[in-house]
């Protein structure tokens, strides 16, 4: 049987992966780091719990930080969306004066 802090160890290196195949999409980009940011919120406060050392404080300014990260990268593809009519990131880099 797996120990749960392996799948989520696991589970964060994937995203990280993913993060770094998806160049194509800035939604898909941060729909990876949201995946990453979940798994590391289950992940750190899961093996605090090992080591006996319980903080259920550090496991809330995570989510907090991630919640901070989800509105910022909304608000990036709002207005890129707005600006250039696509989340492609390649449609950046054409229209330099």
């Amino acid at each position: 049987m797996t120990s749960p802090l392996f799948l989520f160890s696991i589970s964060g290196l994937i995203c990280l992966f993913v993060l770094s195949l998806q160049r194509k999409h800035l939604l898909m980009s941060l729909l990876t780091l949201e995946a990453f940011i979940l798994s590391m919120a289950i992940l750190i406060p899961m093996s605090i719990m090992f080591q006996n050392q319980v903080n259920g404080m550090f496991a809330i300014v995570l989510l907090t930080m991630g919640a901070c990260e989800a509105s910022l990268g909304l608000s990036l593809l709002v207005l890129m969306t707005r600006s250039y009519g696509n989340d492609l990131l390649k449609s950046i880099t054409k229209n330099l004066c």
